[in-house]
């Protein structure tokens, strides 16, 4: 079912924007609801899915496990800041457009027919913390009984990532029929493409070329590694949630990987830090706002501090729709000068947008697991 999961996502989406005039609102709104109820109970398991993998990997890599995970953390900061860097030419090159933005519509107040709502246990970075310092504990002090944990731990997360994969056509109708309802479809069309077009070339055309040179310009792998991650990018699209999407975007690393394990375990420790959709996003929708406002550019120096309190930000950002600028509202405001009406405005259109940022989060967070991939041996040969 993987290998069709792209062919079947997009007939969904294509069938719910072409039958909606045919569709009774009570069967739009209980669609909606099964998938805000699939959505919290992917949310309930989350934390368990990140202990697992994370326990496995740090059991796998023994005395490795703290030097490796360690280089991630390197690695998504110098991945955040590069992107967000490149984005200031983008962003300047927006700002010689004429521009002339309308506000966004309010919602439609579409609501669903009921949802039920699991509750959280244990947050997500407290489970990666716990995974990755258990494993180690466990590796070094009883390696024999860390190593079968972990197989069943293994063995247990394949069986319920395998039940999700199942519950994710149903999981993305709804969302599709929300966004419809809302008119965020039509909107994007109508009033933002070039700008959201611009967006979108960049973003993707700085993942593709990741991609390329990830697979040492080998079209052949540098095809099946793009293949893989689609069933992943387009959940992310549909849905509008990176963690939501987690369980495809693992599947995918790991089939692009030589070491699946690692690259699967890099998903969860990275999956809401490492945005390179926002980081694209972000600051070029910064600079059409400015330029719609009448305000000036900002200089290479003032951008360049901008950048770093922005990739800083990337580790507070909350996994939920629209979470990604909601903590930038603060450096936007200090650092470019946004006023009140400037933030309400960028709101909008990175919610508006969000579908096509959280794709491009998901899509580059494979390319990313790939990159460790690469690197891992050399950390441990250096080791």
């Amino acid at each position: 079912m993987f290998r069709k999961m792209p062919f079947i996502l997009a007939a969904i989406i294509a069938a719910v924007l072409l039958l909606d005039p045919l569709l009774p609102l009570v069967l739009k709104e209980a669609l909606y609801g099964v998938s805000l109820s699939i959505k919290s109970a992917i949310v309930l398991v989350l934390p368990f899915i990140i202990f697992a993998l994370l326990f496995r990997a740090a059991v796998m890599l023994s005395g490795n496990a703290t030097r490796i995970i360690g280089f991630i953390l390197v690695l998504v900061c110098l991945s955040n800041f590069l992107s967000t860097f490149l984005s200031h030419y983008v962003g300047m090159w927006i700002y010689t457009f004429d521009l002339s933005m309308i506000t966004p519509e309010q919602s439609s107040g579409f609501v669903p027919l009921f949802a039920w709502e699991f509750p959280k246990l244990i947050a997500n970075d407290y489970a990666m913390f716990a995974g990755v310092i258990l494993g180690i504990l466990a590796s070094k002090l009883y390696p024999v009984q860390a190593s079968k944990v972990s197989d069943a731990f293994d063995w247990a997360v394949s069986k319920v990532l395998r039940g999700i994969l199942y519950l994710i056509p149903l999981f993305v109708a709804g969302f599709v029929v929300k966004m419809h309802a809302d008119g965020a479809i039509t909107i994007i069309l109508r009033d933002y493409l070039a700008i959201f077009g611009v967006i979108a070339v960049a973003q993707f055309g700085y993942i593709i070329m990741a991609y390329f040179l990830l697979s040492c310009a080998r079209v052949r792998e540098f095809c099946q590694s793009i293949k893989n991650m689609l069933p992943a990018a387009i959940s992310g699209f549909s849905t509008m949630s990176s963690a939501a999407s987690m369980p495809l975007t693992i599947m995918g690393a790991e089939r692009n990987a030589k070491n699946p394990d690692l690259a699967g375990s890099v998903i969860p420790a990275t999956v809401n830090i490492h945005l390179v959709g926002d980081c694209f996003a972000i600051p070029i929708l910064a600079y059409a706002v400015l330029k719609s406002y009448g305000m000036p550019d900002p200089s290479l120096s003032a951008y360049l501090v901008f950048a770093f309190y922005f990739v800083v930000a990337k580790f507070s950002v909350a996994a939920i729709p629209g979470g990604g600028i909601i903590v930038m509202i603060p450096i936007l405001a200090q650092h470019l000068g946004f006023t009140d009406e400037m933030t309400s405005l960028i709101t909008a259109l990175y919610i508006l947008f969000d579908p096509v940022i959280t794709c491009a989060n998901v899509f580059g967070n494979g390319a990313f697991a790939k990159m460790v991939d690469h690197c891992a041996p050399l950390i441990s040969k250096n080791g």
